[in-house]
């Protein structure tokens, strides 16, 4: 049988100079049963899950190569077999590997004409009647037939190409197709890209307008870029812009709509890169951590908040100060004031040491973290909560006025809910009237770094220079 499966696979390339659409998906064909014959009428296929999407690359004087690793996922009750096709590879790229992984050991793909690719590739979703995937196939890559998947069974795809990246004025432009929001069955368990940047000339800047992105620089002329998430659908192709040169830069681009009958304004996006000796030290900050313990928080909810404060406490940078509120139908403080970064370790025993208990007085904790402001440095609240309040102020609107009295200006206010019986619209209020975001974690969720990188990456607010 593995004879068989190896003789089938083929790797097609469609040259196509269209513009990105979509990562990897493998389109169903009908069901092979065993034993045979399928059951009458055949039920309706269910399109196979995307487990991870992983992507490296690497970047070395503009010679970018791209390492794609996906696993797929078959939740029918039968064999699967199925057409994958990467769309839309940059018009200068080069395929150098393709792989399908079976029983732990890969198994390479072969390179077939173009125009036999093309037509086999437009029956297959014809036959589908499908128009989504119609126009999946008119932007048409990379293709391949897929080995049958049995039933509640895994298989793994690597896809490798190499290309060229344009430098216009010192800018240099990279782009991934990652959107899948048409195509994936369900959530991906996890999506990751990573960039690593080498270059003879040096690094100005590095920026993501697409994705929140960890920057790590090593010297001049080395960089890296890395975005991960957990339990989402890509909704958006990944870009990154980094700019070369010895000399300050200014870089603008600017978009419209040409197909908008309102002729409404376009956007744009500038970059300022400094000279590569402008040293950029982190701004000093304070950090407020604020904790709901009450009762509703016993258990899973609260080992996910402690996880979340302990991180924040390890990554402050040195010369940030602090402080942790705890609340439930009380207040109480770790300190009397804002403590020095070098008290992060005394802090987290503290936090290991709050049990759930009482009610939830989300009104006195806020204007509690907000007397602790101080003008002279920016301010980051961070607040985490599983429900509604339930003790002292409990209207919602209320509580929003009391905190815009009190808050300074100086106040951004980022919130974490936690399970499914949040205020989402109080919450979601509070972040947008003080310049913040949030975020919401299921107890299925086990960790807050991957789950929530607006606040747990270096490129969060709390941790990148100012």
């Amino acid at each position: 049988m593995k004879n068989f499966l190896l003789a089938i696979l083929v790797l097609i390339m469609i040259c196509s100079p269209t513009s990105a659409r979509a990562d990897g998906i493998i389109i169903p064909e009908p069901p092979i049963c065993d034993p045979f014959p399928c059951p009458q009428p055949v039920p309706p296929i269910s399109q196979l899950q995307v487990k991870y999407h992983h992507v490296s690359v690497m970047i070395e004087d503009q010679i970018a190569i791209t390492k794609v690793d996906q696993v797929f996922y078959n939740p029918n009750s039968w064999s699967v077999e199925g057409e994958y096709p990467f769309p839309a590879l940059p018009q200068d790229a080069v395929v150098t590997n393709f792989k399908l992984w079976i029983d732990g050991e890969p198994v390479s793909g072969a390179v077939l004409d173009a125009d036999q690719a093309r037509q086999r590739y437009e029956e297959i979703v014809r036959s589908l009647q499908d128009p989504a995937l119609l126009e999946y196939a008119g932007s048409g890559a990379v293709q391949a037939h897929i080995f049958p998947i049995p039933s509640q069974t895994e298989r793994r795809v690597e896809l490798e190409y190499t290309q060229a990246l344009t430098a216009d004025h010192g800018l240099v432009r990279y782009s991934y197709p990652l959107n899948t929001e048409k195509f994936s069955a369900s959530p991906l368990e996890s999506v990751s890209v990573s960039v690593e940047i080498k270059s003879s000339t040096p690094i100005r800047a590095v920026y993501s307008p697409s994705h929140p992105v960890a920057i790590t620089r090593s010297g001049e002329e080395l960089a890296s870029a890395s975005y991960e998430a957990a339990d989402i659908t890509p909704d958006s192709d990944f870009a990154l812009f980094y700019s070369l040169g010895e000399t300050p830069a200014f870089h603008l681009l600017t978009y419209r709509d040409p197909s908008d009958p309102s002729g409404a304004d376009g956007y744009f996006l500038a970059l300022i890169a400094p000279s590569p000796e402008v040293s950029v030290q982190p701004q000093p900050k304070d950090v407020l951590l604020v904790l709901d313990h009450s009762g509703s928080m016993e258990g899973e909810k609260m080992e996910q908040a402690r996880q979340a404060l302990i991180y924040i406490l390890e990554h402050l940078n040195p010369q940030d100060r602090f402080n942790i509120i705890g609340f439930s139908s009380a207040v109480e403080t770790f300190a009397s004031g804002l403590r020095p970064a070098s008290q992060a370790a005394e802090a987290r025993g503290w936090v290991e040491s709050i049990s759930a208990a009482g009610s939830t007085d989300i009104n006195r904790a806020l204007l509690e973290a907000a007397s602790l402001v101080q003008p002279e440095r920016p301010t980051y609240l961070i607040f985490l909560t599983d429900g509604l309040p339930t003790e002292g102020e409990i209207d919602s609107a209320k509580i929003l006025n009391n905190l815009a009295d009190s808050a300074p200006t100086n106040l951004r206010l980022f919130v974490f809910g936690v399970g499914y019986d949040v205020d989402t619209f109080l919450l979601d209020s509070l972040a947008q009237a003080h310049h913040g975001a949030s975020a919401y974690i299921f107890p299925e969720q086990k960790t807050w770094t991957r789950s929530s990188p607006v606040f747990m990456t270096r490129s969060s607010p709390l941790f990148r220079p100012a």
